[in-house]
């Protein structure tokens, strides 16, 4: 496994059948880096090498140079568990079919089990994969789009996978807050605070709209969960409106 190469990651094998542009090749291999994917599989692909393919990876030659090319597409299934093919449509035959977010979800699963690799399948760039070649196949992926105009190029079909693919296997880290929620305390002598303000620019009515408003007042500040740092700062507005007399 090559450094920096996630171990789910490099258990998906991405295999493009009867490629006709040797530019698709590389926009795929420059896709699949982004998103952390290495293995790519050629099924007869027309023209390559090439330094077209080459140049449209930008960067990504390692998974170029690494492409194992195979002359049927059943050696380049063999040793995977689970077998998808990508279609740009519906079809109306016996294939269990997914869209690329729940094909994703069920790669995830299968590959988090030990020594079992999935392969997802690219057809040619005009007509896609046939009824033969999905017959290899147990699940049919689609990638959903308008429905009045969809003609996605197989690179951007792959990018569009392993974008998913790479959600799905990688946790969405946020970094930590270290700003402290306010207290229970400071949050009441600055309620305090605010009711002597408002009480001072004469903005209650009477008794009982001090109550509702007061009220609402503390929902709202609860909800946003202040820290101790934007207290400070609404007490220093209201300080400079009037200071602050401890009851």
């Amino acid at each position: 496994m090559k450094k920096g190469i996630n171990y789910t990651f490099d258990k998906v094998r991405v295999v493009m059948v009867n490629t006709t542009e040797p530019g698709n090749i590389g926009a795929a291999a420059r896709a699949m880096k982004n998103m952390n994917l290495s293995k790519l599989y050629l099924v007869n692909p027309k023209g390559y090498p090439s330094a077209t393919a080459t140049a449209r990876a930008s960067g990504a030659d390692d998974v170029l140079s690494d492409a194992i090319v195979c002359e049927s597409l059943e050696e380049a299934l063999k040793g995977t568990h689970l077998v998808i093919g990508a279609s740009a449509r519906q079809r109306n035959i016996k294939w269990r079919q997914m869209d690329v977010v729940g094909t994703c979800n069920k790669i995830q699963k299968t590959i988090t089990i030990d020594s079992q690799e999935v392969a997802v399948i690219f057809g040619t760039e005009k007509s896609g994969l046939t009824n033969k070649e999905l017959d290899l196949c147990q699940i049919l992926m689609t990638i959903p789009g308008n429905p009045d105009y969809f003609s996605l190029n197989v690179a951007s079909a792959i990018q569009v996978f392993a974008y998913q693919n790479y959600i799905y296997n990688t946790p969405t880290e946020f970094k930590e807050n270290v700003s402290k929620l306010a207290s229970f305390d400071e949050l009441e002598s600055f309620y305090t605070h605010l009711t002597q303000v408002l009480e001072h620019i004469e903005y209650f009515k009477d008794q009982h709209s001090q109550t509702l408003l007061m009220r609402r007042l503390r929902c709202f500040f609860t909800k946003v969960e202040p820290k101790i740092e934007e207290v400070s700062i609404f007490r220093g507005i209201l300080k400079n409106i009037k200071p602050f007399k401890r009851l």
